[in-house]
């Protein structure tokens, strides 16, 4: 009987969806879409979550896979009718969304970016389209997103959903992609049904939980040729509502009908992880981090950057225009581990003191370098100088007067030399314990 509902609910949604003729091919952002556009590069900080059921092991969000990322070991997979049963282990009596909406705001945060679905399929919502969600498989019962999502209104943080393009178990995910071959899947499959069943919870997505920010979409690097029918489910998110902002994380250059572009573990352009793209669009920026190694809640993943790394990565993304998206994997429990919640305090302490040199600000006139970079808000230009012992520090000329400078952690002025071709700036001794020596420069064409 509920496989019948399913079918008729997933018709009723593809029947309703926008027309072909609809293609993003041709998309034109909307004025509202626009004014998202300025509202996420001026926002410049976000909290991303990985929680699911695969918490309940504690062996990150890839745990079903039978391979993993290089950061993880190689390890057998668990078959999705093994699989299915952590759900019933999953139970986080401790999850409290406004605890993690004002924990987002301590650290400084202006948005949070969920997991609706990760790659093993399973809901972290209520979605009519299946029973394979958080409120009907699980003891807890309760739609998480609905909470955080009330929650972030509240607190006037904006909610995005990360939403997996990729599906381990759906049977109809059928060519199978590089990854989830050992879920013990019959090797068939309708494509376009998987298609209309994503779709129909986009549309959920959309429909029941206010104004969402965006949708952050992964896994179409599982097997990139495949029909993915962008340019429908593109425009079906823009017809709901069209101010949400599209990414998707594929790795290649950003494709008609996304807002923003975005890049894993990697500042823009940079490809250390040999897997992103070192072209650089013309939309927004975002670049999503880990403070540990480990994307979903790890327990043997104890290699966490300092609350002094994640500074620089947050100066050295804004430098660059690029938002930083930073991760936390929640414990099955519902509560974030005291490590994350250390490191986020910390980055909204030095927010606090500091935040005028991110918040609204793009990248600067002065290129990054082995110094540090360059952030400017109209007139002001800020230097940040993450990496410098001297005494004085040569930069190019400006194509503008340098007014005045001083330091933005005490106002102390600093003097400047201008030449023709450089700008040299004379920095005091710098404190042991600091991070960033920011150096303001107001200017004036």
């Amino acid at each position: 009987m509920f496989k019948l509902i399913r079918s008729l609910l997933i018709a009723s949604l593809v029947l309703s969806a926008p027309a072909a003729g609809h293609a993003q091919s041709g998309y034109e952002p909307s004025p509202e879409n626009l004014e998202a556009r300025e509202w996420f590069q001026n926002a410049k900080f976000g909290l991303f979550i990985h929680w699911g059921i695969y918490s309940v092991l504690g062996a990150g969000e890839w745990v079903m896979e039978e391979r993993g990322f290089p950061s993880y070991t190689d390890r057998p997979g668990i078959p999705a009718s093994h699989y299915d049963r952590l759900a019933e282990q999953f139970n986080p009596t401790e999850f409290d969304a406004r605890e993690w909406v004002a924990l987002a705001k301590a650290a400084g945060m202006k948005y949070i970016t969920i997991t609706s679905k990760h790659h093993d399929g399973f809901a972290m919502y209520d979605s009519a389209l299946t029973d394979w969600d958080i409120v009907d498989r699980t003891p807890y019962g309760r739609d998480v997103l609905a909470d955080l999502a009330e929650a972030c209104r509240e607190e006037g943080l904006k909610l995005f959903f990360y939403h997996s393009q990729l599906d381990w178990r759906h049977v109809d995910y059928f060519p199978r992609g590089r990854t989830g071959r050992q879920a013990g899947r019959p090797e068939h499959g309708n494509w376009d049904d998987y298609i209309d069943f994503m779709n129909g919870q986009l549309r959920e997505l959309l429909t029941n939980y206010g104004e969402i920010g965006g949708i952050w979409f992964d896994g179409m690097w599982d097997k990139w040729e495949a029909p993915w029918r962008l340019d429908e489910t593109y425009a079906l998110i823009h017809e709901l509502q069209s101010q949400t902002l599209i990414g998707s994380n594929h790795h290649q250059a950003p494709k008609p009908g996304e807002d923003f572009q975005m890049f894993e573990r990697d500042l823009p352009g940079a490809n250390t992880t040999g897997f992103n793209t070192t072209e650089i669009g013309t939309l927004p920026i975002e670049t999503a981090e880990t403070i540990n190694q480990s994307w979903g809640f790890n327990l043997t993943d104890h290699n966490y950057k300092s609350t002094e790394d994640l500074i620089r990565y947050l100066v050295n993304a804004a430098g660059r225009g690029a938002n930083f998206l930073l991760n936390v994997g929640p414990m099955p429990n519902g509560k974030i581990q005291a490590e994350f919640e250390e490191r986020l305090r910390g980055l909204g302490r030095w927010l606090d003191t500091y935040g005028d040199s991110v918040y609204g600000t793009r990248n600067g006139p002065i290129a990054p370098g082995p110094w540090g970079v360059s952030t400017a808000k109209q007139d002001v230009v800020y230097l940040h100088v993450l990496d410098w012992n001297g005494s004085v520090l040569a930069l190019p000329a400006l194509n503008r007067e340098v007014v005045s400078a001083r330091l933005l952690r005490n106002q102390e002025v600093v003097p400047v030399e201008v030449t023709a071709n450089a700008l040299l700036v004379s920095l005091p001794l710098r404190p042991s314990s600091l991070v960033d020596e920011i150096i303001v420069l107001d200017t004036r064409e």
